[in-house]
């Protein structure tokens, strides 16, 4: 298997609900014009590539990179994280993203480990893949951690480069068992969910139609998407009763690893203040189960 470190330099945001009037043009500019820069002249401006806008109850959650950070004027409304993000990668040695059952795949081999030594992560999963982020400053202990179990590779100009093995210690410690993890209270709303990729070819029709439903009527017209050949349903899992913020480590491994111990799929998404785990509808009885036990023997 092999772990890529993309480009992508990512800054965590919220926005204050009471504030998307404010950034409703330069969030339409990052999602249907990437290309387009303030600057005008040669050379050719850098596009942002990574961006993602969840919305919860609260606010919505933006993670993007250094060049889409700089189109997000400051204001009372946004809050910024103040660690900056690397974002890793796994992938198959064909190339092919880890398919089908979201971060349940990872979860014994990435996220585990590096609970285990003290690295706090956020977790976005999508139809294809998942990407885990890590602070910039983990860096080094997230390639020691990971180097017996991956091939590691850095992209640099868009090319992948091997990262060196270093089978020393360099100095890190073994994983260590550190104060008993924080229970977090566990809810599911009656929400259904579904999973849902567009087709890249018909983003320009249909713009007009997603600035619609992202920000005002929030309804998807159905036969504009494409989704898994079962049309499963999915429900929602929060992790957290108070903000979690982003030091604490741990927090996806609890839900993730009984989840894959169990062999149930998932799908992960950290938000500024929760976490939240996709999880099947037909199974949900299962994953509350799971999940409580799970909080019990971390409570007992």
């Amino acid at each position: 298997m092999e772990l890529h470190i993309l480009e992508h330099r990512v800054r965590v945001l919220s926005l204050a609900r009471p504030g998307l009037w404010l950034y409703t043009h330069p969030l339409i500019k990052l999602l249907f014009l990437p290309r387009r820069s303030r600057l005008k002249m040669p050379p050719p401006p850098t596009r942002c590539k990574f961006f993602s806008l969840t919305e919860t109850p609260e606010d919505y959650t933006l993670m993007v990179d250094e060049e889409g950070f700089k189109e997000l004027p400051p204001s009372e409304f946004l809050q910024v994280a103040e660690a900056t993000w690397l974002v890793l990668n796994v992938s198959s040695h064909s190339g092919a993203a880890v398919q089908a059952a979201g971060v349940t795949k990872i979860a014994r081999s990435v996220i585990t480990p590096l609970a285990e030594h003290h690295v706090s992560v956020l977790m976005l999963s999508t139809y294809q893949t998942d990407f885990i982020l890590v602070r910039e400053q983990d860096l080094s202990v997230v390639i020691h951690t990971l180097a017996q179990e991956f091939d590691i590779y850095r992209e640099v100009g868009g090319e992948p480069v091997p990262v060196a093995r270093d089978d020393s210690s360099n100095g890190f410690p073994r994983a260590q068992h550190g104060p008993s993890p924080t229970v977090h209270p566990i809810q599911s709303p009656q929400n259904r969910f579904c999973v849902l990729t567009l087709d890249p070819e018909t983003l320009p029709a249909i713009a007009t139609t997603l600035i619609d439903v992202l920000f005002y009527s929030h309804r998807f017209p159905s036969d504009l998407l494409l989704t898994s050949s079962s049309g499963e349903l999915w429900r929602m899992v929060r992790i957290g009763g108070q903000p979690l913020g982003f030091d604490e480590c741990g927090i996806v491994a609890q839900i993730a690893g009984p989840l894959a111990a169990a062999d149930i799929s998932a799908y992960y998404i950290s938000t500024f203040n929760f976490d939240h785990a996709l999880v099947p509808e037909d199974g949900i009885d299962s994953v509350i189960e799971v999940l409580q036990r799970r909080q019990e023997s971390l409570g007992s």
